[in-house]
């Protein structure tokens, strides 16, 4: 195995412990619940403040260690999310339990944020839509199994059982990360200038197409198996079925759309957010029959996820020297989709349209659409493209008119 492929595989692992953390406990919450004497609704706050904490929090620990070396940080970064996790293992009361939650997010933003940024920096220019697909690969296998086994050894073993073997998990992926990574140099940017990238105009807007887009993936997969039991009529073994399923089609989607993102980051983009739409839109009526309710929930899975690597290349693109800061921004963008479009889903299920939740998110995803259009526009030249190591793309003019630098100076 090449340095390179080492690398990759080691920061998937490591984002693989991390993404397990985020919705661990809300698979827990009656064991959370009775053991610290809380009820299950006060418990579900382990999962708010982990969000917010990604959110908050993961832009402010980028800005604090923008000037740090790379291989250093990462591994600072890991140890304190293991501390978080450790101390959610020995939390003798709930405030424990939501102050070791919130160490962990605090490395949470950060950490996969610079994962991306190294994986782009171990391999050609015009593979980095591949390897940011690879690595964040890594969350999509801590949905599809992190997140179901460690509920499952919580409800055999105890809750705090799966937060000590991430603790464990953590420090090997530590080592390995040690091990594997290349030394990197500390950014020539400054704070300045990471702060500079993350306000420039295209970089908003691809942050804001991320937050819009995934959160119509998130008002009706939240609510996927209520509306797959109740109004498609599938058993509840059937539903868990099809969620296996939708997690293998969510990995399978996000490599696939790093392989495309590497030959044209605009038709991939487009492309996944228009699939998005339709299937969304059809949701409502697809779920009517049950063959159709499968193919329905299968080309969401494809789709869901295949909206990272283009969204992230676009960040990386506009980033140029200081990228940290606007991937970790954009990283918690997704996290802010994910919670507004529950929120709206929430709304939805109480008026008693579940059945319609999908037309929610696929207008939600239509406005993602129309967003990637002022991210990325049409009129962008090839030239411009190779310079970024992009094959089919252009790097955008910047407000001022003028061409813009690895610095956007």
């Amino acid at each position: 195995m090449s340095r390179s492929h080492a690398s990759l595989a080691a920061l998937c692992a490591s984002v693989f412990v991390v993404g397990t953390s985020e919705y661990l406990v809300a698979g827990m919450l009656p064991e959370v619940g009775a053991d610290l004497q809380v009820s299950q609704g006060t418990a579900g706050q382990a999962v708010t403040v982990y969000a917010l904490g990604v959110v908050i929090g993961g832009p402010a620990v980028t800005m604090l260690t923008a000037r740090l070396p790379r291989k250093p940080l990462a591994l600072g970064l890991m140890l304190l999310f293991a501390a978080g996790s450790a101390l959610s293992a020995l939390a003798p009361s709930f405030p424990m339990l939501l102050a070791g939650r919130l160490v962990s997010s605090l490395s949470h933003a950060a950490f996969l944020a610079l994962a991306l940024v190294m994986a782009t920096s171990v391999v050609p220019a015009h593979r980095t839509g591949s390897a940011i697909a690879t690595v964040s690969s890594g969350f999509t296998v801590a949905t599809l199994l992190g997140v179901p086994l460690g509920s499952l050894l919580g409800n055999s073993a105890g809750w705090r059982a799966p937060f000590a073997v991430l603790t464990v998990l953590t420090l090997v992926a530590v080592a390995l990360l040690a091990l594997v990574l290349p030394r990197q140099q500390a950014p020539s940017g400054s704070l300045r200038d990471e702060v500079r990238v993350v306000t420039r105009r295209p970089v908003l807007l691809a942050i804001a197409t991320t937050a819009v887009g995934f959160s119509g993936v998130a008002v009706v997969f939240t609510y996927i198996a209520p509306l797959l039991t109740r109004v498609a009529g599938f058993s509840p073994s059937a539903v868990s079925a099809l969620l296996l399923t939708y997690g293998v089609g969510s990995f399978l989607g996000n490599l696939a759309a790093g392989k495309l993102t590497d030959r044209s980051m605009s038709a991939t983009m487009r492309g996944v957010f228009g699939g998005l739409t339709g299937v969304l839109a059809a949701m409502p009526f697809a779920v009517a029959w049950r063959p159709t309710a499968v193919l329905a929930v299968l080309v969401m899975g494809l789709l869901a996820t295949a909206t990272i690597a283009p969204l992230q290349g676009l960040i990386l693109r506009h980033a140029g020297a200081a990228p940290t800061l606007a991937v970790s921004a954009n990283v918690g963008a997704f996290n802010l989709g994910a919670a507004a479009g529950s929120a709206l889903g929430g709304v939805l299920v109480t008026t008693g349209a579940l059945r319609w939740t999908g037309l929610a998110g696929a207008a939600l995803s239509l406005t993602g659409l129309a967003l990637t259009y002022l991210a990325l526009p049409r009129t962008e030249t090839a030239s411009a493209s190779h310079q970024a190591g992009w094959s089919l793309e252009a790097a955008p003019e910047d407000v001022s008119g003028g061409r813009v630098d690895s610095l956007g100076h």
